[in-house]
């Protein structure tokens, strides 16, 4: 079982994930999955799971990803979802317990600070989970402790926003009707976190991980037509959070994304350039 210690430094991103974050998270999960699908595929590659494994989930929101691993490693495996979202790992059991998978099993846990027993997991994923932790190196060095020598890291993390236009294009586009975003501070826990890779080796590095390989990896990728992204836009990343402070402004700023979203629009939907780092180690 997994147990959080009488205090976490989190505390900012727990409140997130359980109140705002949470909530659009679990009321538009099909449009996230959609957009999460091509780093779900790459990141599987490079853990190969395989049949009979016991494997770790780190920041499994609604379970998608976990699912997914608990197919892969069949009924004789196991995969521990782990997250800080109460109204994401409801869904995540409900998902789990539709689709009839019983190898599966979700703990509301920090993984910074928690004990993930029984230890001695095959491997640890994440899909963009593990970038919203205060202390970064404790947590990897907790993760570590989880793992049996030799196991396997696989993780996708988001590079700069500047390189990201599913963040830049809409957000550029609000910013000319809402007050300056503050200087990002470096390092803080966010969706941009591990935009340095020489960061990402430093932290795994002095946890106790080895052979560690960061990938770019860039798509483009979408969560549906102008209606559907916009919808999300509004309530998600860096202009959700600023409308969340300024509701007065969020018609003027929904005419001003959706213009700037429009010219994005394909077939498929609107597509918007990504950019991420596909990471990897040895325990």
């Amino acid at each position: 079982m997994a147990t959080n210690e009488a205090e976490t430094p989190n505390a900012d991103q727990i409140a997130y994930w359980n109140e705002a974050g949470g909530s659009v998270w679990v009321e538009m999960q099909d449009r996230f999955d959609q957009m999460t699908a091509p780093f779900s595929r790459r990141v599987v590659e490079a853990l190969a799971p395989k049949a009979g494994e016991r494997l770790l989930d780190i920041g499994c929101g609604s379970g998608g990803s976990t699912l997914d691993l608990a197919r892969r490693v069949g009924p004789g495996g196991q995969v521990l979802g782990v997250d800080i979202s109460v109204p994401m790992l409801d869904l995540a059991r409900r998902r789990a317990a539709e689709a009839g998978l019983g190898n599966v099993r979700f703990v509301e846990a920090d993984a910074q600070t928690a004990r993930l027993e029984p230890p001695g997991f095959d491997g640890l994923f994440s899909r963009f989970g593990v970038m919203f932790f205060d202390d970064p190196a404790t947590a990897f060095s907790n993760l570590y402790g989880a793992l049996r020598p030799g196991a396997r890291l696989a993780f996708v993390c988001w590079r700069s926003m500047a390189e990201n236009g599913w963040a830049t294009v809409p957000l550029a586009a609000a910013l000319r009707h809402l007050p300056p975003l503050p200087p990002p501070v470096p390092g803080a826990p966010g969706a941009f976190a591990f935009a340095d890779p020489d960061r990402i080796r430093g932290i795994l590095g002095r946890a106790g991980f080895s052979g560690i390989g960061v990938t770019a990896f860039d798509t483009k990728a979408g969560v549906g037509d102008l209606d559907q992204t916009l919808a999300l836009v509004l309530r998600s990343g860096p202009v959700g959070a600023l409308l969340r402070e300024h509701e007065d402004k969020r018609d003027t700023v929904a005419a001003a994304v959706r213009e700037a979203l429009a010219p994005h629009q394909t077939a498929d939907g609107v597509l918007l350039d990504t950019a991420a780092w596909i990471v990897t180690a040895t325990a």
